[in-house]
C-alpha cells in the first residue's frame, strides 16, 4: 500500500508571523526569529507549516493587503530569508504552505493605482468599479465582512465611481471576470511554487465568483453571501491545473460558508481543492452530539476519496481554551481533549500557533488595540520564556512586544511546559509522535461509535490494529459503555488527563470511567480469551 500524500498524514501548524518570534528585537515577529524556533515545530511533529502573510503591504489588515505579490515585506525581513525558512524546513522534512489571497489586493498595490487613476486606464477593469445608486449612495447594499466598516462600497472623488471592497477600503477586490487579473494571479501561483513552496492556503476563496448583476441581498440573513456558485467553482479548477504542473503540491481552501454542503462542493470531482477547512466545525458548541453531527454529515456528503480537514482554532477566532474551557480556573481541560480530537480524527488536523500551550485569549487594553475587527486577543505573542526571566517579551522579544503577551505566560510559556511531563505542550508532543508513527491514524478506516448521549467515540481501523478514541463532553464522568465492545480488553496510549495514569497490564473496556473533559486514545486487543491468545 502505497503512503497517503504529506497533506494527509500529519499535523498542519499555523504560523501567524507577527507574533511568533521576533528575531531583530523590534517587538514584532519575523522570518529571522521563525528560523531560530523552528525545532519547536519539529518536536511537534507537524508534517507542515503554514504562515499567513508574510508579502509587501501596508498593514491596514496585517498583512491580507497586499501590495506585492512576489516579494516580502520588509516588516518580516527579505525574499532570501523566506527563501531560507523554506530551505531550512525542507531539511526538517516539514512541507511550507504560504497564505495567498486572491480575492483583493492593497490600495497601494500598483494595480490599484492604475485602475483608480482613470476610468480610461487599461487596468480599470481588474478590480469592481461602479456607477452609484439613484440617490447618490452605493450601487447596493452589500456590508464589509467587518461591521465597524459598514457598507463594501467606497465612493472614490477622482473618477466618481465607487469600488468594491469584501473587507477594509484599503482592501479593493480584484475582478476576476477579467481574463488578464486571473492570467496574473495564475502568475503568482506559479512564481512560490517555483520557489520550492509546497501548497497555498486560498483566503476568502468563495468570493472569486461574484453575482454578474451585482444584485442586492434586500435584507437577507446571506448579506455575506456575494459569491457566485459556478464561478467560484471555475475559478478553482483554474488555479488547480496550476497547481497540479507541479508534483506533490496542495491546496486549502478558507471557504467561510456554515453550510456544509456548499463546503463539500469545493472538495468534489477530485479538480478542486485538496483541504477546504470546515467552519460549521470550528463555531459548534461543546456538545457531544453536534461533533458527532457534523463528523458523520461530512462523511455522508463527500465522494469516498474526499479528505476532511479539521480545526477549532486560527488568528481570526478566540481560543479554543476561551470558547470551551470558559475561564474556570481548572486549566485548559477541554483544549487538552481537542487536541487529541485533532489528531485521532480520520483528516488532516490544523494547529494555530499557541494552542498547543492551551492558551487562552490575551487582554488587550483599549490603547493597545490594533485590529479593526477585535481580533487582538487571539494574535498575542507566544510566549516562550518565563517573564520573570526573559521580561515583558516572554522570550518573543527583547523589545517592546507589539501586543501584550497572555495574563499566564509565567507557568504556559513553552520552557515551562517542555519541563514538565504534565503539561499541555507534552501532550501535544506526544500526540504528535503518535500520529507520526501509525498508519492507523494517518489513513486508517473511521467508525463512529455509540458510547451514550455525552461520550464521543469513534474507531480507527488499519489491518488488524483497531484504535478507539473517546471523549467526555459531560461536566461529570461517564462510564465508557461502546455498543459490541464491552468485552475487549484495551491498552492506554494517552489521556488528556495528566492525573490519570497508565494500567500496568491491559484492562477491560468496561472497567474505564472518563473524567470530565477527558479524551483518551486506546489499542483495542479483542475480547479476553482471544487477546490473551493473541498476545501470549
Amino acid at each position: 500500500m502505497s503512503s497517503p500524500p504529506w497533506w494527509q498524514r500529519g499535523v498542519v501548524y499555523q504560523v501567524y508571523p507577527r507574533s511568533f518570534a521576533d528575531g531583530n528585537g523590534d517587538g514584532v515577529g519575523d522570518l529571522r526569529g521563525l528560523r531560530a524556533r523552528l525545532d519547536h515545530l519539529s518536536d511537534l511533529h507537524v508534517q507542515a507549516v503554514w504562515l499567513s502573510p508574510v508579502f509587501t503591504s501596508p498593514m491596514a489588515d496585517a498583512g491580507y493587503d497586499v501590495a506585492d505579490f512576489c516579494d516580502v515585506d520588509p516588516l518580516f525581513g527579505t525574499l532570501a530569508d523566506l527563501d531560507q525558512v523554506i530551505a531550512d524546513c525542507h531539511a526538517r522534512d516539514i512541507r511550507v504552505v504560504l497564505d495567498w489571497v486572491p480575492n483583493h489586493t492593497s490600495d497601494q498595490h500598483p494595480w490599484f493605482r492604475a485602475s483608480r487613476s482613470s476610468r480610461d486606464d487599461p487596468r480599470r477593469d481588474w478590480y469592481v468599479w461602479r456607477d452609484g445608486a439613484p440617490d447618490g449612495g452605493p450601487p447596493n447594499d452589500w456590508r464589509s465582512e467587518f461591521g465597524a466598516v459598514g457598507p463594501a462600497w467606497t465612493r472614490d472623488d477622482r473618477t466618481g465611481q465607487w469600488y468594491l471592497h469584501s473587507y477594509t477600503p484599503q482592501q479593493p477586490d480584484l475582478n476576476w471576470d477579467d481574463p488578464e487579473v486571473e492570467a496574473a494571479m495564475h502568475d503568482v501561483v506559479r512564481f512560490w511554487l517555483d520557489r520550492g513552496v509546497d501548497g497555498l492556503r486560498i483566503d476568502a476563496l468563495q468570493r472569486l465568483g461574484k453575482d454578474p448583476e451585482l444584485a442586492s441581498n434586500a435584507g437577507s440573513e446571506l448579506r455575506h453571501d456575494q459569491d457566485w456558485q459556478p464561478v467560484a467553482h471555475e475559478r478553482l479548477r483554474g488555479i488547480r491545473r496550476v497547481v497540479d504542473e507541479y508534483p506533490d503540491r496542495m491546496i486549502v481552501g478558507e471557504v467561510y460558508l456554515l453550510d456544509l454542503r456548499r463546503v463539500v462542493t469545493y472538495l468534489s470531482g477530485g479538480d478542486q481543492l485538496h483541504l477546504a477547512h470546515n467552519f460549521v466545525f470550528l463555531h459548534l458548541p461543546w456538545e457531544a452530539a453536534a461533533f458527532r453531527s457534523v463528523i458523520a454529515q461530512f462523511q455522508a456528503l463527500a465522494e469516498p476519496d474526499t479528505w476532511p480537514a479539521w480545526f477549532l482554532g486560527n488568528h481570526d477566532h478566540s481560543r479554543i481554551a476561551t470558547r470551551y474551557d470558559d475561564g474556570a480556573g481548572a486549566g485548559p481541560v477541554r483544549a487538552r481533549a481537542v487536541a487529541l480530537l485533532l489528531t485521532a480524527l480520520r483528516g488532516t488536523p490544523f494547529l494555530y500557533q499557541g494552542d498547543e500551550l492551551g492558551l487562552p485569549d490575551a487582554e488587550v487594553p483599549p490603547d493597545r488595540v490594533v485590529d479593526v475587527d477585535g481580533r487582538d486577543p487571539e494574535r498575542a505573542p507566544l510566549p516562550w520564556r518565563p517573564p520573570s526571566d526573559a521580561g515583558a517579551g516572554a522570550g518573543f522579544t527583547t523589545g517592546t512586544p507589539w501586543l501584550p503577551p497572555v495574563r499566564d505566560a509565567e507557568e504556559l510559556c513553552v520552557e515551562r511546559q517542555a519541563a514538565d511531563p504534565r503539561s499541555t505542550l507534552s501532550l501535544v508532543r506526544r500526540l504528535g509522535a503518535l500520529r507520526a508513527g501509525s498508519e492507523t491514524l494517518q489513513s486508517g478506516g473511521q467508525q463512529l461509535l455509540d458510547a451514550g448521549p455525552d461520550v464521543l467515540a469513534w474507531l480507527r481501523t488499519h489491518g488488524p490494529e483497531r484504535l478507539l478514541a473517546a471523549v467526555d463532553f459531560a461536566a461529570e464522568p461517564r462510564p465508557l459503555r461502546v455498543d459490541g465492545l464491552t468485552d475487549d480488553l484495551c491498552t492506554l496510549l494517552v489521556s488528556t488527563d495528566p492525573g490519570r495514569a497508565a494500567p500496568p497490564a491491559a484492562v477491560p473496556l468496561s472497567s474505564i470511567t472518563l473524567r470530565p473533559g477527558e479524551g483518551v486514545l486506546l489499542r483495542l486487543l479483542g475480547p479476553a480469551g482471544t487477546a490473551v491468545a493473541e498476545h501470549n
